[in-house]
């Protein structure tokens, strides 16, 4: 979908760094335009969020979206025995808001044991699964397996694993296809880097991801679509609640324009990037961000539990 006349305020306090104040990162945007011309995204506004502002006139959860709120912890290649035995027992005991999904992604050699330690409330995903049936794939884990050890989910086409170890969109669209058709869900993973936000390439890289995901995909039933900077993960540089919400709100438009209007209403669309308990409630109140896909924040038990509760900050007034 092509966007050419985007008109987009962005503070000038915005985290990123080299953004000049007529460039958000998305779209290189004309000096003015004349004030009955409408934004880009007031036209997705106007469109998507009729239905959630009459919701939230009966102080239910102020979502643009229609699914659950939704936290994933993705802890990485972190932990041993005894730091992940902890970490459990710390989740096992935290108070968790019941209307949020919550899902935790150890390290594969991990599994087993959080599986059968931590409680039934949070499920348990996998970090990478491969691309087809199992076989003489050295270093792969296959969906079978996982099946096997009762996980229900699995991250796919991290940025890691697109840019570290070179995973492109079609293999990434390919093995989501596979995980979906044998019963997992899908953490969709999708993100622009730094480079490509400076050069207003952010919609661009987006869509790309999202059409190739579309292109293989049998169905979005069991699709979570993370949002996640690849300049925000691990940096502690973190999108403004306005940076993340305006490609959240896109991503939900081109689902609409290109899927159809119940996908995009159905699916959720969290943020991933420097989450953590001190910026969740700001980035929660944003209306297209449906949740959260935690990194560094997500070993720390009870900070993943304030993370878990952000889903607060959705809640408006009757």
């Amino acid at each position: 979908m092509a966007v050419t006349s985007t008109s987009l305020s962005v503070p000038k306090s915005i985290s990123s760094p080299s953004v000049g104040p007529t460039f958000s990162g998305l779209r290189r945007s004309p000096p003015s335009f004349p004030s009955s011309t409408h934004s880009f995204f007031e036209n997705v506004h106007s469109n998507l969020r009729l239905s959630s502002a009459r919701k939230a006139c009966r102080g239910v959860i102020a979502m643009a979206g229609t699914g659950k709120f939704f936290v994933g912890g993705n802890w990485k290649c972190n932990g041993t025995k005894d730091s992940i035995s902890k970490l459990v027992s710390d989740l096992n005991s935290a108070k968790l808001e019941p209307d949020v999904d919550v899902v935790v992604a150890p390290p594969f050699v991990y599994i087993d044991q959080v599986k059968s330690s931590l409680i039934d409330r949070i499920e348990v995903s996998a970090q990478n699964s491969w691309v087809g049936k199992g076989g003489a794939f050295t270093g792969e884990i296959s969906v079978e397996q996982l099946k096997d050890l009762g996980v229900k989910w699995v991250i796919l086409g991290h940025s890691e694993r697109r840019h570290v170890i070179g995973e492109n969109d079609e293999f990434i669209g390919k093995k989501a296809a596979y995980a979906l058709s044998e019963g997992l869900g899908v953490i969709a993973c999708i993100g622009e880097l730094l480079q490509e936000r400076e050069a207003g390439k952010t919609f661009d890289v987006v869509f790309q991801q999202m059409k190739a995901f579309a292109d293989s995909v049998p169905s979005w039933d069991n699709i979570v679509i993370a949002y996640e900077p690849v300049w925000a993960i691990g940096t502690g540089k973190v999108a403004t609640p306005q940076q993340a919400q305006e490609v959240h709100v896109a991503v939900r438009d081109w689902l609409k324009k290109n899927v159809s209007a119940e996908v995009a209403s159905k699916t959720r669309i969290i943020y991933g990037g420097s989450v953590n308990g001190s910026n969740c409630a700001e980035l929660a109140k944003q209306e297209d961000i449906d949740g959260f896909l935690v990194g560094g924040a997500s070993l720390k038990g009870p900070e993943f539990a304030v993370i878990v509760n952000s889903v607060t900050s959705k809640k408006v007034a009757a």
